[in-house]
């Protein structure tokens, strides 16, 4: 399943090491991704498969929820049609 994975928060090491950890556990592929800074402010947004074999979205979700929590920053998993569809006129 394609997802779009978003993060937003303050910038502090280790944020882009700790959400790949985490989705490489779950067995997601990073398939695209791109980040900046607004001055303080860290920004990624992430296009990723899910192996839902190996964990499916609720489970990756939660455990991103625990990665968020840690690191003190947003981070939204939706799934790529339901994404796309909320854009369409």
């Amino acid at each position: 399943m394609r997802c779009v994975l978003s993060v937003l928060g303050k910038d502090i090491t280790g944020i882009v090491a700790r959400v790949a950890t985490t989705l490489a556990e779950s067995g997601a592929n990073i398939v695209d991704i791109r980040q900046s800074l607004l001055g303080e402010i860290f920004s990624m947004t992430m296009i990723v498969d899910l192996d839902e074999a190996t964990a499916g979205f609720n489970e990756v979700q939660e455990r991103l929820d625990g990665d968020a929590e840690a690191l003190g920053v947003q981070i939204k998993l939706q799934r790529e049609d339901l994404f796309l569809s909320m854009y369409k006129i």
